[in-house]
């Protein structure tokens, strides 16, 4: 490469660089608006990762991280050979499966239908009803699915009384747990998942429905042919997201929930890290359990987002 070729390779990389900065004092309002998203971020997501050595060390407060000493993946080995270790893995991908075979084709159903009511009134109605729940804070609704399902005055039993059935422990037996925690979780997520379907739903072009009409298409042909294709990169996104967080089981309403009967099925890695972490005070134990969770989230994230994206190609990234 000549010296004329190098300076003019310099030249264009400096006016890239000029216009670049040009660019972002043009838009200096734009930027200011991300910088809150990106304080937010680095303060409480990236400041954090400093202390994830801890789950090499055997961490004391006394000491300090740098002077506590480096024991590797002793911690992640002892997890592996514990006794509860299974349990709570099998606990962890029973809840997030079942949450997902039941959970995420419930908006999509809602959505299709609400797309298909012609009386606005109702169709308001339904979406007010429906997304309501998604506004109970986790401890109101715990406190709502307990005192429901009290064997003695909740209303679920006592309506089973009277239809001469004899009340249920529905949280003092281990296998009600899963289906309580992930139908009360349906029941308050969907109206959410049903609006951002509905919102990709109107963006279809009704040309197409009138089209399918004069060619004689049925209803269900025409969601089955035309919406059902329009929401499916919307469909795709939110799997991907949902894969993401596969094994992070929501840990406060497994808490709230979670009491020493049904402890066999409601036992998740998130409580193991609460009671292994804050109640005994095992920190670099519960931090190894933490990091293992969550580079097992990241590679499914990964991998489902790569296989999305040579089936469908649709992809976060």
């Amino acid at each position: 490469m000549t010296a004329k070729t190098l300076l003019a390779a310099k030249s264009a990389g400096g006016g890239l660089r000029k216009s670049r900065w040009r660019s972002v004092f043009k838009n200096w309002e734009l930027y200011i608006f991300v910088l809150p998203t990106m304080a937010y971020f680095i303060v409480f997501h990236y400041f954090p990762l400093y202390g994830l050595q801890i789950a090499f060390r055997d961490y004391a407060p006394s000491s300090g991280i740098w002077n506590s000493p480096w024991v590797g993946l002793e911690h992640l080995r002892r997890f592996f050979d514990s006794y509860y270790f299974w349990d709570l893995i099998w606990n962890t991908i029973g809840i997030s499966l079942y949450e997902m075979i039941v959970g995420f084709p419930i908006p999509i159903i809602i959505a299709l239908a609400l797309n298909e009511l012609k009386n606005g009134a109702f169709k308001k109605w339904v979406q007010t009803v429906t997304y309501a729940p998604h506004f109970i804070s986790v401890v109101v609704m715990s406190g709502m699915i307990i005192a429901f399902l009290s064997p003695g005055t909740g209303l679920v039993n006592l309506a089973i009384k009277a239809l001469g059935g004899e009340p249920v422990q529905f949280l003092g037996e281990p296998g009600w747990f899963k289906s309580v925690f992930v139908l009360s979780g349906v029941w308050q997520s969907m109206g959410w998942g049903t609006i951002i379907y509905l919102a990709a739903l109107a963006g279809v072009d009704p040309q197409q429905h009138e089209a399918a009409m004069i060619d004689g298409a049925t209803r269900m042909k025409r969601i089955w042919h035309i919406n059902l294709p329009s929401i499916l990169p919307t469909m795709v996104i939110l799997l991907i997201l949902n894969v993401g967080s596969f094994m992070s089981v929501g840990f406060e309403k497994v808490f709230l929930l979670q009491n020493p009967l049904n402890l066999e099925s409601s036992d998740v890695i998130s409580t193991y890290v609460y009671r292994s972490g804050l109640v005994q005070g095992q920190f670099s134990f519960s931090a190894a359990i933490g990091l293992f969770n969550s580079v097992i989230n990241f590679i499914l994230l990964l991998t489902v987002n790569r296989i999305a994206k040579r089936v469908n190609e649709t992809s976060l990234w």
